[in-house]
Protein backbone atom coordinates (compact mmCIF):
# COMPACT_ATOMS: atom_id res chain seq x y z
CA UNK A 1 0.00 0.00 0.00
CA UNK A 2 2.90 2.32 1.13
CA UNK A 3 4.61 2.05 -1.96
CA UNK A 4 1.60 2.16 -4.50
CA UNK A 5 0.25 5.32 -2.85
CA UNK A 6 4.04 6.64 -2.58
CA UNK A 7 4.10 6.17 -6.55
CA UNK A 8 0.86 7.45 -7.45
CA UNK A 9 1.99 10.29 -5.54
CA UNK A 10 5.53 11.32 -6.99
CA UNK A 11 3.19 10.69 -10.40
CA UNK A 12 1.13 13.35 -9.68
CA UNK A 13 3.52 16.00 -8.05
CA UNK A 14 6.35 15.31 -10.27
CA UNK A 15 9.81 16.72 -8.96
CA UNK A 16 8.33 19.06 -6.65
CA UNK A 17 9.82 19.77 -3.28
CA UNK A 18 6.39 18.83 -1.21
CA UNK A 19 7.03 15.34 -2.85
CA UNK A 20 9.77 14.65 0.18
CA UNK A 21 7.15 15.73 2.12
CA UNK A 22 4.24 13.56 1.37
CA UNK A 23 7.17 10.37 0.79
CA UNK A 24 8.15 10.21 4.22
CA UNK A 25 4.39 11.28 5.36
CA UNK A 26 2.89 8.59 3.84
CA UNK A 27 4.43 5.56 5.29
CA UNK A 28 3.39 6.69 8.61
CA UNK A 29 -0.19 7.19 7.66
CA UNK A 30 -0.14 3.50 6.74
CA UNK A 31 1.37 2.31 10.06
CA UNK A 32 -1.46 4.70 11.57
CA UNK A 33 -4.54 2.93 9.99
CA UNK A 34 -3.02 -0.10 10.41
CA UNK A 35 -2.99 0.33 14.06
CA UNK A 36 -6.48 2.24 14.05
CA UNK A 37 -8.03 -0.24 12.61
CA UNK A 38 -6.51 -3.47 14.43
CA UNK A 39 -6.99 -1.53 18.01
CA UNK A 40 -8.97 1.33 17.59
CA UNK A 41 -6.45 3.81 18.31
CA UNK A 42 -4.28 6.31 17.07
CA UNK A 43 -1.32 6.75 19.00
CA UNK A 44 0.37 9.81 19.72
CA UNK A 45 3.91 9.00 19.31
CA UNK A 46 2.48 9.08 15.09
CA UNK A 47 0.03 11.17 15.48
CA UNK A 48 1.96 14.18 16.75
CA UNK A 49 5.25 13.82 14.96
CA UNK A 50 3.46 13.30 11.62
CA UNK A 51 1.33 16.64 12.51
CA UNK A 52 4.28 18.49 13.71
CA UNK A 53 6.65 16.79 11.04
CA UNK A 54 4.23 18.15 8.08
CA UNK A 55 4.14 21.62 9.61
CA UNK A 56 7.78 21.87 9.61
CA UNK A 57 9.38 20.12 6.31
CA UNK A 58 5.92 22.00 4.28
CA UNK A 59 7.33 25.36 5.92
CA UNK A 60 11.29 23.96 3.97
CA UNK A 61 9.67 22.88 1.03
CA UNK A 62 7.94 26.18 0.54
CA UNK A 63 11.44 28.01 0.58
CA UNK A 64 12.45 26.10 -2.18
CA UNK A 65 11.71 27.04 -5.89
CA UNK A 66 8.77 24.90 -7.64
CA UNK A 67 6.72 24.20 -4.91
CA UNK A 68 3.62 24.11 -5.47
CA UNK A 69 1.62 25.30 -2.47
CA UNK A 70 1.36 27.86 0.31
CA UNK A 71 2.83 26.76 4.01
CA UNK A 72 0.84 29.58 5.44
CA UNK A 73 -2.87 28.22 4.18
CA UNK A 74 -1.20 24.63 5.27
CA UNK A 75 -1.06 25.71 8.82
CA UNK A 76 -3.79 27.54 8.54
CA UNK A 77 -5.82 23.97 7.07
CA UNK A 78 -4.03 21.87 10.09
CA UNK A 79 -5.62 24.22 12.88
CA UNK A 80 -9.55 24.29 10.92
CA UNK A 81 -9.43 20.84 10.10
CA UNK A 82 -8.45 19.95 13.91
CA UNK A 83 -10.61 22.61 15.13
CA UNK A 84 -13.64 20.89 12.87
CA UNK A 85 -12.87 17.49 14.49
CA UNK A 86 -12.34 18.45 18.08
CA UNK A 87 -15.76 20.08 17.92
CA UNK A 88 -17.35 16.69 16.43
CA UNK A 89 -15.66 15.59 19.49
CA UNK A 90 -16.74 17.88 22.14
CA UNK A 91 -20.28 17.58 20.94
CA UNK A 92 -19.91 13.49 20.97
CA UNK A 93 -17.29 12.32 22.70
CA UNK A 94 -17.93 8.89 22.51
CA UNK A 95 -18.65 8.93 18.67
CA UNK A 96 -15.13 9.96 18.14
CA UNK A 97 -11.43 9.58 19.46
CA UNK A 98 -8.84 12.05 20.41
CA UNK A 99 -6.88 10.57 18.32
CA UNK A 100 -8.78 11.74 15.56
CA UNK A 101 -8.67 15.35 16.10
CA UNK A 102 -4.79 15.07 16.72
CA UNK A 103 -4.56 12.88 13.30
CA UNK A 104 -6.75 15.61 11.80
CA UNK A 105 -4.40 18.22 11.97
CA UNK A 106 -1.38 16.51 10.57
CA UNK A 107 -4.01 15.45 7.54
CA UNK A 108 -5.65 19.09 7.52
CA UNK A 109 -1.73 20.61 7.21
CA UNK A 110 -0.65 18.24 4.14
CA UNK A 111 -4.13 19.33 2.07
CA UNK A 112 -4.19 23.05 3.09
CA UNK A 113 -0.93 23.20 1.37
CA UNK A 114 -3.00 22.82 -2.30
CA UNK A 115 -5.36 24.59 -1.24
CA UNK A 116 -9.31 24.98 0.71
CA UNK A 117 -10.95 22.74 -2.10
CA UNK A 118 -8.47 20.17 -1.56
CA UNK A 119 -8.76 20.52 1.68
CA UNK A 120 -12.65 19.95 1.74
CA UNK A 121 -12.46 17.36 -0.75
CA UNK A 122 -9.46 15.68 1.64
CA UNK A 123 -12.04 15.73 4.72
CA UNK A 124 -15.49 15.09 3.05
CA UNK A 125 -13.84 12.19 0.97
CA UNK A 126 -12.76 10.56 4.66
CA UNK A 127 -15.86 11.10 6.39
CA UNK A 128 -18.05 10.03 3.04
CA UNK A 129 -16.01 6.91 3.21
CA UNK A 130 -16.45 7.00 6.72
CA UNK A 131 -20.15 6.50 6.87
CA UNK A 132 -20.27 4.90 4.10
CA UNK A 133 -18.41 2.00 5.85
CA UNK A 134 -20.52 2.12 8.91
CA UNK A 135 -23.99 1.94 7.28
CA UNK A 136 -22.69 -1.13 5.25
CA UNK A 137 -21.92 -2.72 8.51
CA UNK A 138 -24.97 -1.33 10.37
CA UNK A 139 -27.44 -2.85 7.27
CA UNK A 140 -25.43 -5.89 7.04
CA UNK A 141 -25.91 -6.57 11.27
CA UNK A 142 -22.59 -6.57 11.81
CA UNK A 143 -21.97 -3.46 14.22
CA UNK A 144 -24.38 -1.69 15.86
CA UNK A 145 -25.68 1.75 16.75
CA UNK A 146 -23.14 1.86 19.68
CA UNK A 147 -20.36 -0.06 18.02
CA UNK A 148 -16.83 1.47 18.12
CA UNK A 149 -15.58 2.19 14.11
CA UNK A 150 -12.06 3.33 12.83
CA UNK A 151 -12.16 6.77 11.38
CA UNK A 152 -8.17 7.16 10.84
CA UNK A 153 -8.09 4.91 8.04
CA UNK A 154 -10.91 6.45 6.10
CA UNK A 155 -9.60 9.90 7.18
CA UNK A 156 -6.25 9.02 5.92
CA UNK A 157 -8.00 7.08 2.90
CA UNK A 158 -9.95 10.65 1.99
CA UNK A 159 -6.59 12.78 2.71
CA UNK A 160 -4.74 10.46 0.22
CA UNK A 161 -7.28 11.47 -2.56
CA UNK A 162 -7.47 15.25 -1.67
CA UNK A 163 -3.53 15.36 -2.14
CA UNK A 164 -3.85 13.28 -5.17
CA UNK A 165 -5.79 16.11 -7.09
CA UNK A 166 -4.24 18.73 -5.14
CA UNK A 167 -0.72 17.50 -7.09
CA UNK A 168 -2.53 16.90 -10.29
CA UNK A 169 -3.38 20.45 -10.17
CA UNK A 170 -0.39 21.49 -9.10
CA UNK A 171 -2.00 23.98 -5.79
Amino acid sequence: MTALVCAALAAAAGARPELAVWLLAVPVTVVLAGVDWSVRRLPDVLTVPLALGTAALLGAAALIPGAAGSWPRALLGGLALAAGYLTLFLLHPGGMGFGDVKLAAGLGCALGWYGWGVLFLGAFAGLLLGSLYGTVLLLARRAGRGDALPLGPFMIVGAWAGLLAGARGGG
